[in-house]
């Protein structure tokens, strides 16, 4: 079997202010395989699409510039290799990851297809029948919609909440590291909507704190130490992912259960947190660690820790369906994110609808990741700048 063609959807879902970002592996036996490597902020899903492109066909006279087209789509991990090294000297971790996610999950879908089974019985076989989720629960500017919503998602069957309290003051920052610290109306804000919420949903469900990276070590630490009254599953994100002396500061002024990860793209970006006992979570995103084959690696060494992987999903639906074949058969789990108030869009650029009941994802036996694309939905919600490129 050989790779004959690669292409590329840029959509932008209703509603939605981002746009997702699929593929598709074409080989000389009618098998496509389908993966997605949307990244979310400054244009980064373009950049993707456009590297793509490039990714077809050798660069004749260049050095590691070996195209997919011809290769045998059976050798993942070669080509996950060939991708990673290729980008080297652009940072392999986050472009060159981001760039191997969307063909290795695709790789994934077409040796399930070719086989006849399903991507997470290729991976080692089931552990568990259904990969439980958390959501996110908002409005996060009102304190009454929120605890509303958050008794809705309960009675549909979600045992674990997240979401961001310090978001109200911080969105306009986010992400976007600036001075590192709150108002101390925001922070009490924050303290406010936890504790009604703790409160409407009682103690038996778990609440996630998301921060965004949006604190320095002295703002982290004192919002860590506040927070923990609510007996809080993790607190994500406290800090900027760059230092690592940041994060041992941090963990030596805070009990509480740290979480990182979406922004740590590599076995080796996580190897010196969990080594030194830095964090309790871990949360890679399989559209931006290198895809399943990476997002396997990195459960392999957490579980080496006991550290508990859960991986993140902000984009659009193959993310999800690729997150939860790991899940059904890594050991080390807590739960897959997914925002149920997305449901409809992740459902929207799929041909059926992903069957998730009583917080709950469901997977079925087809083979390779069991979903394909809907072509119709795709092409009348393009991204408007991709369509503008490529008029």
């Amino acid at each position: 079997m050989k790779i004959t063609d690669l292409r590329i959807y840029l959509t932008r879902p209703e509603g939605s202010l981002s746009s997702w970002l699929f593929v598709e592996v074409d080989t000389d036996e009618g098998i496509t395989g389908v993966g997605e490597a949307t990244n979310a902020g400054g244009g980064g899903a373009l950049i993707v699409g456009r590297t793509y492109e490039l990714l077809k066909n050798d660069l004749e006279g260049y050095d590691f510039s070996e195209g997919l087209l011809g290769t045998d789509p059976a050798n993942i991990d070669a080509i996950w290799h060939r991708i990673y090294r290729r980008f080297g000297t652009l940072g392999s971790r986050g472009f060159g990851t981001t760039i191997a996610s969307g063909i290795d999950t695709a790789l994934w879908d077409i040796k399930g297809k070719a086989l006849g089974r399903p991507v997470w019985d290729l991976l080692g076989g089931k552990i568990r029948n259904s990969v439980p989720l958390y959501t996110a629960v908002g409005p996060l500017n009102d304190i009454d919609a929120c605890v509303a919503n958050a008794k809705r998602l309960v009675s549909l069957g979600y045992e674990a909440l997240g979401l961001d309290p310090f978001d109200r003051e911080m969105r306009r920052q986010h992400r976007r590291y600036i001075d590192g610290t709150i108002s101390a109306e925001g922070a009490a804000y924050a303290e406010d909507l936890m504790s009604a919420l703790r409160e409407a949903v009682g103690p038996d469900i778990e609440l996630m704190i998301d921060a965004h990276g949006n604190f320095d070590v002295s703002t982290a630490t004192d919002l860590c130490n506040r927070m923990s009254k609510f007996d809080l599953t993790w607190f994500e994100e406290p800090l900027q992912p760059e230092s690592l002396d940041a994060h041992r500061q941090l963990r030596r002024n805070t009990d509480i259960n740290l979480c990182i990860g979406e922004r740590k793209y590599t076995r080796w970006d996580f190897a010196p947190y969990l080594q030194e006992g830095l964090v309790n979570y871990i949360k890679p995103d399989v559209c931006w660690t290198g895809g399943i084959s990476e997002m396997k690696r990195i459960a392999i060494l957490a579980e080496t820790y006991y550290v508990p992987i859960t991986p993140h999903d902000a984009s659009g639906a193959f993310n999800l369906i690729a997150g939860a074949h790991l899940l059904m058969n890594v050991p080390n789990i807590y739960r897959l994110e997914m925002s149920e108030s997305g449901l409809e869009s992740y459902n929207a650029v799929i041909t059926e609808p992903l069957d998730i009941r009583d917080g709950h994802m469901h997977l079925t036996d087809k083979p390779g990741l069991g979903y394909d694309l809907d072509h119709d939905y795709i092409a009348a919600h393009p991204d408007p700048e991709w369509a503008r490129l490529h008029a």
